[in-house]
């Protein structure tokens, strides 16, 4: 898989009902190139099938952590672009400091979060990282002004 293949992995993750021109449109190539792209990821296995989210799918997943990478050099992009394509994350960041990226792993079991931070580590261009997991999450109530 090369970077178009993880954006376009990325795009459907975002929104599994895109039409081929709205992802051709999102991607800069041509509907073409997206049908063949799709029909080769879904020939080979690489897309296994696609699903309908219901509202309780798209709530928080019981593990959930926030991971921060070091990227060498200007690989930042192509970073991202590979994290597009892993759904188990939900978010990610660019930052300052020491980190170079936030990035935000929900799963439902600790396995399978253990499994995704390993695949994380091994994009190339990843040379460092640490991982806090959240234990529990409370919202400020906001009042009205």
């Amino acid at each position: 898989m090369d970077d178009l293949d993880q954006k376009l992995i990325g795009a459907l993750r975002r929104d599994g009902r895109a039409s081929l021109s709205d992802l051709a449109h999102d991607l800069g190539v041509t509907r073409t190139t997206v049908r063949s792209r799709l029909g080769r990821l879904i020939a080979s296995g690489e897309v296994a099938g696609f699903t309908v989210l219901t509202r309780a799918d798209v709530a928080t997943a019981p593990v959930r952590g926030l991971m921060m990478l070091q990227v060498e050099g200007q690989g930042t992009d192509r970073v991202m672009a590979r994290l597009a394509g892993i759904p188990e994350v939900t978010a990610y960041h660019t930052t300052n400091g020491t980190w170079d990226l936030i990035v935000e792993v929900g799963t439902q079991t600790l396995e399978r979060f253990d499994e995704v931070l390993f695949a994380i580590r091994r994009i190339p261009g990843v040379t460092r990282s640490e991982t806090n997991l959240l234990l529990s999450t409370r919202r400020p109530v906001r009042r009205p002004v």
